[in-house]
């Protein structure tokens, strides 16, 4: 169990430090998230981004435990 608590915290921080270049790819603008912007508010929830990571983090992570 530690070392999957390790491997998540690691890839955590590999997707914070890439976040710049992927972002250039279109990870974060992809269709199906919801920004909306007013007058002195920005509300952004990624629910494309965060399926798209989640099915690769499942996958990785069953790949490792296999």
């Amino acid at each position: 169990m530690s070392r999957i608590l390790i491997i998540i915290g690691l890839l955590i921080v590999a997707v914070g430090i890439l976040w710049p270049w992927l972002a250039r790819f279109g990870f974060g603008r992809l269709p199906g998230d919801i920004l909306i912007q007013r007058e002195n508010f920005t509300f952004y929830l990624p629910i494309t981004t965060g399926l798209l990571f989640s099915i690769v983090l499942s996958l990785i992570l069953w790949l490792i435990n296999r």
